[in-house]
């Protein structure tokens, strides 16, 4: 027993110190960062955003490798197979934690394919109406809707997606029926918000801000805990219907079996970038607040987002095609 015991200690070691120098020279060469949408969105100018200034601190290049497809689940499932060495990286919106409510069979699993690094932001979703609407407030609104049962409807950048969601969620906390309106895209719902064909828009804080801006479209509430300073006038949804929170988020993921001294590292130098004041600032000026979590932090906020949308999926019926 002994004379097997001690190459195991020695293994052991081995295997210890070789992390450790892993670690140590860790960047070594250039690290792949997958994003899972079209090359211009929100989440591709904030991974080339960090990506520049982690080139700046480990001298090695960050390649942004976008792959959309499926709702995110195209670029997700590349990630999950990739050698978990450190050198391949997932940036990841709310959709991560929505998919595995809206799609039971999933190419991947999302513990146990993947190692939470960090949370970048987090921002919420606005309710928006045209400025002729007449609700002014939460109370006007769910007042408006309790008058006219199922009359009211709302537009989305797609079922199943954190606006979508964020509404389903208002919907049962208020007590209300209104009738979802998916589109493609947001710039065809805004303006059918403005022409009067729906009666509000839930979308992100950085699609809408342009045309809140511009007086175009009027913000009735938005869906973070606390108002945001980037629109400290508009009120949260909470303050209304206590308990209701819904943000959306952008963060970092990386395959299963990275080493954690590795995962720290990055960890912790993305942490720092995000809460750097030019950083900051650009999330904030979109709507969105720096966040910079732990690896453990991170996951425990992705259990939990997991866990409430897909509640939120089941009660209301919503299946990908709709």
């Amino acid at each position: 027993m002994r004379l097997l015991l001690i190459p195991a200690i020695a293994l052991a070691a081995l295997s210890t110190a070789a992390f450790s120098q892993d670690a140590a020279n860790y960047p070594s060469r250039p690290i792949r960062v997958i994003v899972p949408f079209a090359p211009g969105g929100g989440l591709d100018i904030s991974t080339r955003l960090i990506g520049q200034k982690l080139t700046e601190k480990w001298g090695q290049n960050i390649v942004v490798d976008t792959r959309p497809g499926a709702a995110t689940i195209v670029g997700t499932e590349i990630a999950s197979k990739a050698a978990p060495d450190g050198y391949t990286l997932l940036m990841i919106t709310t959709t991560f934690a929505i998919n595995p409510g809206l799609h039971p069979k999933l190419p991947y699993d999302p513990f146990k394919d993947f190692t939470p690094v960090t949370q970048l932001n987090s921002q919420p979703n606005v309710i928006v109406v045209a400025p002729s609407f007449a609700a002014k407030s939460v109370e006007d609104l769910i007042a408006a809707a309790k008058a006219k049962p199922g009359e009211l409807t709302f537009a989305s950048s797609g079922a199943g997606s954190a606006p979508h969601l964020s509404a389903e969620m208002f919907q049962r906390l208020a007590g209300v029926s209104m009738i979802h309106v998916p589109y493609k895209g947001i710039p065809p719902a805004v303006t059918d918000v403005l022409g009067g064909r729906v009666s509000m828009l839930f979308t992100t804080t950085i699609s809408a801000a342009p045309h809140i801006k511009a007086g175009k479209l009027r913000a009735v509430a938005i869906t973070s805990v606390r108002r945001q300073p980037s629109m400290p006038d508009v009120p949260t949804i909470g303050e209304t219907l206590p308990g209701y929170r819904a943000e959306a988020f952008q963060g970092m993921v990386a395959p299963a079996g990275v080493p954690p001294v590795i995962v720290n590292k990055i960890s912790a130098e993305v942490a720092r970038i995000v809460r750097e004041p030019d950083v900051a600032q650009r999330f904030q000026l979109d709507g969105a607040e720096p966040v910079g979590s732990t690896p453990k932090e991170f996951a425990a906020f992705l259990r939990a987002e997991m866990q409430k949308w897909s509640k939120v999926i089941k009660d209301a019926g919503i299946k990908p095609e709709q």
